[in-house]
């Protein structure tokens, strides 16, 4: 691919990213009633959504309602959703994220995806509360509809998507998490880290509780 072309191709990616960043400013309280309709849909699908042990060994869930794919000649993604993680045996209020993807090359068609992601390794929560995390970067992912638990059995991420109705294989790689700031800002009346959320900093408002109550059934330890 040409430096000309290849410019072009990342100009079509800012500018796609920004249109779908705008599809995607639903209000906050929205999307936490979304955020918790579909853990509750991906966690009581027998066979292709998340087993049960997987959720008891997670540390952290996130999850993007409406993850929205555009494609023309560059695929992108956007998507805001909400992180939790476990402090002891309860869940942590959740923290505001966004989810974006953008790869070059021919691409067709556009869709809009549930997505859970699951982080199993207590390590890795610093990074995933940082101002970006990289998937595949920063830890290694895996799709986790499949037969087995893992794509990759070293993965350090699962991650869960469903259109439609239909549970869908795809990849994440490249793909970054960051905190919404201006989310947390709607939802806790202040200006706050998602580390600060999660470490305890905040209560968990009474539009959140939902998705708490439902991060918290059947993931005791």
């Amino acid at each position: 691919m040409s430096w000309n072309i290849r410019s072009l191709c990342l100009v079509l990616v800012f500018a796609m990213t920004a249109a779908l960043r705008v599809a995607a400013a639903d209000d906050t309280e929205a999307r936490l009633k979304s955020a918790a309709a579909v853990l509750n849909k991906l966690k009581d699908s027998p066979g292709h959504g998340i087993r049960s042990e997987q959720m008891a060994s997670a540390d952290c869930v996130a999850i993007i309602p409406g993850f929205k794919k555009g494609a023309v000649v560059v695929g992108v993604g956007f998507g805001r959703g909400f992180i939790s993680c476990r402090n002891g045996a309860n869940w942590s209020a959740p923290a505001a994220v966004t989810l974006e993807s953008a790869s070059l090359g021919v691409q067709i068609g556009g869709e809009k995806m549930d997505i859970v992601i699951l982080s199993l390794d207590k390590e890795l929560r610093s990074k995933l509360l940082s101002d970006r995390f990289m998937i595949g970067s920063d830890a290694s992912a895996a799709w986790g509809n499949g037969k087995s638990v893992h794509d990759d059995s070293n993965a350090k991420i699962l991650f869960f998507g469903e259109t439609d109705g239909v549970f869908v294989g795809f990849g994440l790689d490249g793909a970054s998490l960051k905190a919404d700031d201006s989310s947390n800002k709607t939802l806790y009346g202040k200006p706050i880290t998602n580390s600060e959320i999660v470490e305890g900093h905040a209560d968990t408002p009474a539009t959140a509780q939902a998705l708490v109550t439902k991060l918290s059934e059947g993931t005791s330890h």
